[in-house]
Formats: structure tokens, sequence, C-alpha cells
């Protein structure tokens, strides 16, 4: 038992693993865009406890709510060591770590729920130096960003402390998002402040070896796993398997894509672009479900294929893909209905061209003079005589040959 007087815990006490934790040690591997390589940020220890309550504060009305929903309901805590170095950090190791729990589906992760909350302990110390300085708990922290600016804030707050000759007060302190700074919630208790014992009511939880190793074995792909996988399977740049794995939902999807159109590059840019972009709209402030974009998996790779087919072209896929998201599912009947066949035929192309040049003598004069970047516009000119539907790659093969001639 770990007891302390608080509004938020009505019997003085919240029951929590303490000298036997599920877990201890471990690692988590975070990966920072332009850091180098990845780091790996020490895990101390994974328990289980009780919720607390949690107090509202309604300053206008001068008093405070305690909601006891939760008070009882079972929590994983999992403690990191002191490796984290910056606000940035933090915010990739809780997006890990939601990754993580997310892929198990154990936990939906979403921190403006409660669901998936954090704790940030903060310090600083002297460049050059080793010992960390006293530590400050920031609680009230509802995103990511939230997280990431508390830290920033609370961090830089304890710098001016400091130089202004000041002490760092070991308390727990509260994000206020509204005026963006953290303000003083209560002192924070060392270990014997909480008089632990064991619980006389709970009976030892005896975890035999047969039950980890069946759970160790039906343990699912985890993010890392699959990231690995997408680069060694199909060939995908480190950077586009990161994007693609970051949601276990955009993985299943780019994956259910890939197995009717096997063109995993091509398919991992409209995901990555569109799709992404699709979801993110529909979410606005809220999470993204990949679950419900109107385009299924089957219908943006049978259009993927459509363009590896040569029958669109990547900017008439455009028009075709706001067609499905728009309700349209079959993207060949919406080529064939909306007139949107790419022209590949040689002898028309030929003649557009040579009306295209005939018009333009002044950028042909260009090009024989060594400004071969006047090919752009011919082509833009091509496009626009057939109304985009021009095959950009036979349109750019037969203005070469006709200028080199």
């Amino acid at each position: 038992r770990k007891n302390y007087f608080y509004p938020d815990l009505p019997k003085a006490y919240q029951i929590s693993q303490y000298d036997q934790p599920y877990a201890e040690d471990g690692t988590v591997t975070i990966e920072l865009e332009g850091a180098g390589e990845p780091r790996e940020i020490r895990l101390e220890r994974i328990h289980m406890e009780e919720d607390a309550g949690k107090n509202i504060h309604d300053a206008r009305a001068g008093s405070s709510h305690v909601d006891l929903n939760r008070a009882g309901v079972p929590l994983l805590e999992i403690v990191s060591r002191p490796d984290l170095r910056t606000p940035a950090e933090a915010g990739a190791y809780l997006r890990k770590l939601r990754s993580i729990v997310r892929y198990l589906g154990i936990c939906d992760g979403n921190m403006n729920e409660g669901s998936l909350r954090c704790d940030a302990n903060v310090s600083v110390r002297l460049a050059g130096t080793e010992e960390l300085g006293t530590r400050t708990e920031t609680k009230n922290m509802n995103s990511f960003r939230a997280v990431e600016r508390a830290i920033a804030h609370e961090s830089e707050r304890q710098i001016q402390l400091i130089e202004a000759g000041q002490r760092i007060v070991q308390e727990t302190r509260l994000w206020d998002a509204d005026r963006s700074l953290t303000r003083s919630m209560r002192s924070k208790e060392e270990a014997h402040d909480y008089r632990y014992f064991p619980d006389p009511d709970l009976l030892p939880l005896l975890i035999p070896a047969e039950l980890v190793d069946k759970v160790r074995a039906s343990m699912p792909e985890l993010p890392d796993q699959r990231h690995q996988r997408f680069m060694d399977a199909f060939g995908l740049p480190a950077y586009d398997a990161a994007v693609l794995t970051s949601s276990k939902d955009l993985a299943d999807y780019y994956e259910a894509a890939v197995s009717v159109h096997d063109s995993p590059k091509a398919i991992s840019n409209w995901v990555m672009g569109d799709i992404m972009r699709t979801a993110n709209e529909a979410a606005g402030e809220g999470e993204p479900d990949y679950t419900a974009i109107p385009v299924s998996p089957g219908d943006l790779a049978r259009m993927v294929r459509l363009i590896d087919q040569g029958t669109i072209s990547g900017k008439i896929a455009k028009q075709v893909f706001e067609h499905m998201a728009g309700g349209d599912t079959d993207p060949a009947a919406i080529v064939e209905r909306e007139g949107l066949v790419q022209e590949s035929d040689e002898g028309k192309l030929g003649g557009i061209i040579d009306a295209v040049l005939a018009d333009n003598p002044e950028q042909v004069a260009q090009f024989k003079a060594g400004k071969t970047k006047v090919v752009g516009f011919l082509v833009g000119q091509v496009m626009k005589e057939t109304g985009g539907k021009a095959n950009p790659q036979v349109v750019n093969r037969l203005l070469s040959e006709k200028l080199g001639a």
C-alpha cells in the first residue's frame, strides 16, 4: 500500500506493485529525423497500480470537484531512466510507446481521452557535469505537443532559477496550457513518505514460466520488426517504412493494397501522400482513423495498376482519386466514364507536337542555343492541347527526337 492523503484518493492509500514489478530493465528505441543514429531509452520498471481520481479546479466558481470514476481501475505504469535529453526526444519516446501498445491491441493510446497519460520528471544540470539536478514532476498534459511544450518551459524555468542564485524545489507541478507555463501543485514526496507496506488483503501473484513462454510465443509483430520487414520485403526506404509503420492501421492498409497490386514504392507514395492527407482532413484536430478512409486498399491498388499499365498518367490519377474519395469505388469505371484514358498513340501525339513546335519558334531556337530547360514549356503546351491526357513519357521521347532532328 502506498499511503498518501489527497482528495483524489478517498481511502488514503493506493495499491501498487513495489519491490516486485512485472518487468525490469529493457529499452525503447527512438529515432529523430536528422538526428543521426537511433537512441535507446532504458526502462527502469513496468508495474501495475490502481488509478486515482481526478481533481477538477474551477477558478471562476472558487471551488474544486473530484471525479472518482477511474479510482481503483488498474493501470500499467512504465518508468524510464533519465536518458531523455530534449522535449523532442520525449515526444518521440511517447509516440513509440503508443505505437507499441496499439500494435499489441491493449490500449488505444489516446492521450486526449486519458487512456495514455504522462508524468514528466524534469531536471537540468550544468554543461560538462554528470550529476542531475533536483527534479520536478509535471502533470496534466493531454497531448504529445503539450508534453514537449511543458518540458521545454519547465527546463527553462529551472535554468532561470539557478542562474538567479535560487534553488529548485522538488515538487509536483501542473501544466497550464492556456498560459503555457507550469505551476506548483504540491510538494513531491520521497519514498519513505509513502509508508509502503504489503497489502494484507492481497495474496501473492505467482506467474508461472509456462504462461510467460505462451505469451512470448503469441506476441504479434511489433513496430520495429514491421519497419525492418517493409524495407526487406518491399524494398522501401527507411523513411517510408517508418511513416507507414507508425500506425498499425496505416501499415495494415498499405499491406492490403500491395497484396492486390505488387507495386510497393508507388503505393507507398500514394499512401503517404493522398491517403494520409484525406485521413488528416477528415480527423480535423483529432486522431486520423485509417480504417475509415473512403478509398479502400484494393481500389487504390487498382488505380496504381492503371498508372503502371500506362492507361492513365499520375496527373490524371489525381482526378481519379478525388472521384474515389467522393464515393466512386471503381477506378477503371471512372476513367472510362470521364474519358480520362491516356493518349499514347505516337501518330496523334506526333502531329500535335509538330503543331506546338511550329507555334513556338522562339522556344525551339532557345533549345538549339543550348537552353534545354525550355523542353518543360513545350511539354506543357502539348499537355494543354491534349487536355492533360497525353502520355508524358511518349511526349518527352517524341519531343527529344524532333528537337534533335
